[in-house]
């Protein structure tokens, strides 16, 4: 797989709302990012969503605190603050990240949200998934999935690197 470049992003995040809108059940809809790329892509979304006419509440979680190698980190990760100004019951709740490798990620993101209340239904909606679970967890809906294993891949997204664009190293053999 190639680098992606921010057309082919902006172009991936259209229909990643319209596959969202497919599915649309009627319910009360919240989409909520992992900080600090999945929260940018979940505010894109929801202006998309937006602007095809379907309300979604907008949220950002940090998960740090539930990572499950907190306390073997070498050094002190950066704590931000999460931003979900409302209670999770009952809605269709669209989790979403970046990039979904080993599935760690999505465990510490799930613990999370249940701290705000029960969701009728979580999706997990990715912009890249890369393969190479160790948990058994699965996207919903992936934008972008490499069809050979990689080596890693950095999404560098307007809001935190200033431009948009997928950088994906492909194994050496």
């Amino acid at each position: 797989m190639e680098n992606i470049n921010g057309q082919q992003i902006s172009e991936a995040i259209r229909k990643w709302a319209q596959a969202i809108l497919d599915s649309d059940d009627g319910r009360e809809l919240a989409i909520v990012g992992l900080i600090r790329r999945g929260d940018a892509l979940a505010g894109r979304l929801v202006q998309e969503l937006a602007a095809a006419g379907r309300t979604a509440r907008y949220g950002a979680i940090d998960i740090t605190l539930y990572r499950d190698d907190l306390c073997s980190l070498s050094h002190k990760p950066a704590l931000h603050s999460s931003y979900l100004p409302f209670s999770t019951d009952g809605m269709r709740l669209i989790l979403v990240d970046d990039v979904l490798h080993t599935g760690r990620t999505v465990r510490a993101a799930l613990n999370c949200i249940f701290d705000y209340g029960r969701p009728a239904v979580v999706e997990l909606h990715c912009l890249v998934d890369r393969g190479g679970r160790e948990l058994p967890i699965q996207p919903h809906y992936a934008a972008f999935t490499p069809d050979a294993p990689v080596e890693s891949v950095h999404v560098h997204l307007t809001e935190t690197e200033g431009e948009d664009a997928i950088l994906i190293n492909e194994h050496n053999a």
